[in-house]
């Protein structure tokens, strides 16, 4: 039995036999899906100031150059979204920022909130306001912090990259495992519906690999709120000498993922990063969040594909393309579920001011309906609005 420690709790035991079970599977192994999902969304980067340094990110910036969305900013960005379609704010940032980064403080302050969570809570009230659904993803979150931002948002996520102690996240800031399970832990008890994932390529090994999925479908297992799972391989860029890793390496590490997961969690590979035509027989389910307005800020190299290249790589796999929302149909209120999708257990999952979005009058809570019965048309013609920016 392997203990893997998680910050403030009880660890997460993995069974080694279960371990050497996944390590066998293949893409053989696992069923396909039946239909290919998405989320048309905008990417907004409320800070790229970081406590973390890891050695393959692009998105943070150092102390001096790191930027901070100001309000109005975050309400044009929504604004154009919505105008295009989109149902889902994606909110990014690094993990709070430490005393270094004295400039983001001060803009803080300015805006009359002492830390990134307090304008992250505004930064989501005019993504509602605007008529977008916020899925947040600030990195290690507190109890405290999750219950700050449950009300307004519809989901929250945080990648777990890996369960390993590896170089990539070495340094006086490292990034800690035990730190990554304790909010997936804490976003459970909280009954957030919640998005985390495995980073390959980054010096972890396949044991590692195997460790760190069957610790996500543990804490899945007490609190059912993890809703997906991305498979997302490493991407060179400037401050990385990490290689991709080979096509055959992510086939594998999906078809774990899959027979990993109970059939109600999703396993993601995102579209812009992976050899996706080439992992649709691995158990891939969904083709994470695409944005027709906004760039990927963690990825800047690496553009969108078209909503017409989605319906390609679901055509490779025989399968229906549908339109989703940031927080899962299981997961969402029993009026707004498709007939014959099975609810996650009694509880309020979706937060307050999201929920009422999906049930509010006006084009908005429309579209976002349409979406959630999987009657939204896929209209490519949005794409055409992408500003690249």
């Amino acid at each position: 039995m392997t203990r893997l420690a998680v910050a403030g709790g009880a660890p997460v035991r993995i069974d080694d036999d279960a371990v050497e079970r996944l390590l066998r599977v293949s893409p053989a192994d696992v069923p396909t899906a039946d239909a290919m999902t998405f989320s048309r969304n905008v990417f907004l980067p409320l800070t790229t100031a970081c406590r973390y340094t890891c050695t393959y990110c692009t998105f943070y910036d150092v102390p001096g150059e790191a930027s901070l969305m100001s309000p109005a900013e975050v309400r044009e960005t929504c604004r154009r979204g919505a105008d295009a379609g989109c149902t889902e704010a994606l909110f990014t940032l690094g993990d709070d920022p430490d005393d270094r980064y004295v400039d983001v403080r001060r803009g803080l302050a300015d805006l009359g909130h002492d830390s990134i969570y307090g304008y992250l809570r505004r930064a989501c009230e005019i993504a509602l306001d605007e008529g977008l659904l916020p899925h947040v993803n600030p990195g290690d979150m507190s109890r405290e912090t999750i219950a700050r931002l449950k009300p307004v948002s519809a989901s929250m996520g945080a990648m777990l990259e890996t369960t390993a102690d590896v170089d990539a996240h070495a340094g006086g800031r490292r990034k800690e495992p035990a730190e990554r399970l304790a909010t997936i832990r804490a976003a459970g008890e909280a009954s957030v519906p919640f998005t985390t994932g495995l980073l390959v390529g980054i010096g972890e090994t396949p044991r590692d690999r195997a460790e760190s999925l069957l610790a996500i479908a543990a804490l899945h297992a007490d609190h059912d709120h993890v809703q997906e799972v991305i498979v997302q391989n490493v991407t060179p860029n400037e401050r990385s000498d990490f290689t991709r890793p080979d096509v055959e390496t992510v086939r594998r590490t999906v078809a774990m993922a899959r027979a990993a997961l109970p059939p109600e969690v999703s396993v993601q590979v995102p579209p812009n990063l992976s050899p996706t035509r080439s992992l649709v027989d691995c158990g891939v389910d969904d083709l994470g969040g695409v944005s027709p307005v906004t760039v990927d800020h963690v990825n800047p190299g690496y553009a969108w594909p078209a909503t017409e290249e989605l319906v390609a790589v679901a055509d490779t796999a025989g399968v229906p393309l549908y339109e989703r929302l940031p927080a899962y149909d299981r997961y969402l209120p029993a009026r707004h579920r498709r007939p014959g999708v099975d609810p996650a257990p009694d509880g309020e999952w979706v937060g307050e001011r999201a929920r009422g979005l999906v049930s509010a009058a006006g084009v908005h809570g429309a579209r976002l309906r349409a979406v959630a019965r999987r009657d939204a048309p896929l209209d490519p013609g949005v794409d055409a609005a992408r500003a690249g920016d």
